[in-house]
């Protein structure tokens, strides 16, 4: 029949259009080819364009259920004891704690204390001079100029994630005294270095060291009477100054080492009644009269001009000595507790773990320092390894945080680089 545009005009064109709509529709209504042979329409021509198409899930499963899985490596043969091993009943065990340990996975895993760089903080020795000075009983430490040099090894510790440092002076011999006043003085070595370390990095924490011996032209940590006794209250005076003067040039925690009896309440007081609330103090709570202090005060050269400082540091031998020093410092306001030196003391670390709530800090000194060293030096032990152990059980035995020379390079081992 022949289609009419309006008007009864037909054309061959309209005529054509509606045929081929008319067979368009017809064949929709037809059913569909069969899948298996437009999937083997599709795998023949894959085969002759060497591209491999994946089987559809249905397919992959069929193929399981009908008994044939794909193939997959073998089972692995069970390894072979040595020749001579003896032939054993396995030992009937309910636990085997050796299974948590079989592979680096698992024991990353499971591992209980963990290292990070912010868990160092990072004893800096700094003097008057503008170059830095190495100190030979202490590999890899500098007497840091208290500008440039101490900038730039604040500016590697940030770089790997040690964001917290101490500041420890070596001060010219024409500034000591038997009293110690230049440890209070505004315009003083470290308070001077925490103005520039502070206008430099803001967010950077500064530990402080409250004590007289660098100040000292006696070489003590407090105030020596004429017949050789170290004065406790006099010192204890001094003492309150120098911690004022650290937190009005910006020290965010003062770390009285000296062993005086009552400093820490005193501190408190006076750091209070000065406007300085929020200035945190670190007691060296069971700091021990031990031999590892050695290089430090070579780096310091603030060695005892007589005598030892046995009537003010801890006994090595007391155990029980340490539960009266924390329960002093923790009544008298102090934030962080701290025992010193780490390794030789884990046991101690652990008392004060278990005995307060507060953070507890571990002083890896010197003679730790230097004694790994030297024996790496000497291709006895893996330095890397040796640190990083070291470090990490002193942690585990209770330590918050950690002050070591290693801080920086441990930071770098941590961080992956070499």
């Amino acid at each position: 029949m022949a289609l009419l545009l309006p008007g009864g005009i037909a054309t061959p064109g309209l005529v054509w259009k509606q045929r081929r709509r008319a067979s368009i529709c017809k064949a929709s209504a037809a059913p569909s080819p069969d899948p298996a042979w437009r999937t083997n329409v599709v795998s023949e021509r894959a085969a002759r364009s060497g591209v491999e198409i994946p089987r559809s899930i249905e397919e992959c499963e069929a193929a399981v259920v009908s008994g044939n899985p794909p193939e997959a490596p073998p089972v692995p043969a069970k390894p072979k004891a040595p020749q001579g091993t003896p032939l054993v009943t396995p030992l009937r065990l309910s636990s085997r704690p050796r299974r948590n340990r079989k592979s680096a996975a698992l024991r990353a895993a499971f591992q209980e204390t963990t290292l990070t760089p912010a868990n160092f903080i990072l004893p800096l020795f700094i003097h008057e001079g503008e170059q830095d000075s190495p100190i030979g009983a202490m590999p890899g430490c500098f007497r840091l100029g208290w500008k440039h040099g101490l900038i730039d090894e604040v500016y590697k510790a940030r770089d790997v994630g040690v964001n917290s440092v101490v500041l420890f002076p070596k001060i010219p011999d024409a500034l000591k005294s038997a009293t110690g006043d230049e440890a209070y003085n505004p315009n003083g070595l470290v308070p001077r270095a925490i103005r520039i370390l502070k206008d430099k990095y803001p967010d950077l924490v500064i530990y402080t060291d409250v004590a007289l011996d660098p100040y000292s032209s006696d070489g003590h940590d407090g105030i020596v009477r004429e017949d050789g006794v170290i004065m406790n209250d006099e010192t204890v005076h001094q003492l309150c100054k120098q911690a004022v003067a650290q937190a009005e040039a910006g020290a965010d925690v003062v770390s009285p080492s000296d062993m005086m009896d009552g400093r820490v309440g005193a501190i408190r007081t006076a750091l209070d009644e000065a406007g300085y609330h929020d200035v945190s103090i670190m007691a060296y709570t069971a700091k021990y009269a031990s031999a590892f202090y050695g290089p430090f005060r070579e780096a310091l050269d603030s060695n005892p001009r007589f005598g030892d400082k046995k009537t003010y540091q801890m006994n090595p031998g007391n155990y029980r000595e340490a539960l009266l020093e924390v329960h002093a410092d923790e009544s008298e306001g102090a934030d962080i507790l701290m025992v010193k030196p780490a390794m030789p003391y884990l046991d101690v670390i652990r008392l004060l773990r278990d005995t307060s709530a507060l953070p507890i800090s571990a002083y890896q000194v010197s003679g730790e320092y230097s004694m790994i060293k030297a024996a790496a030096s000497q291709g006895m032990l893996d330095e890397k390894k040796a640190v990083l152990e070291s470090l990490l059980c002193i942690k585990r035995a209770g330590a918050d945080v950690i002050l070591t020379y290693a801080a920086l390079q441990a930071a770098r081992w941590l961080c992956g680089e070499k």
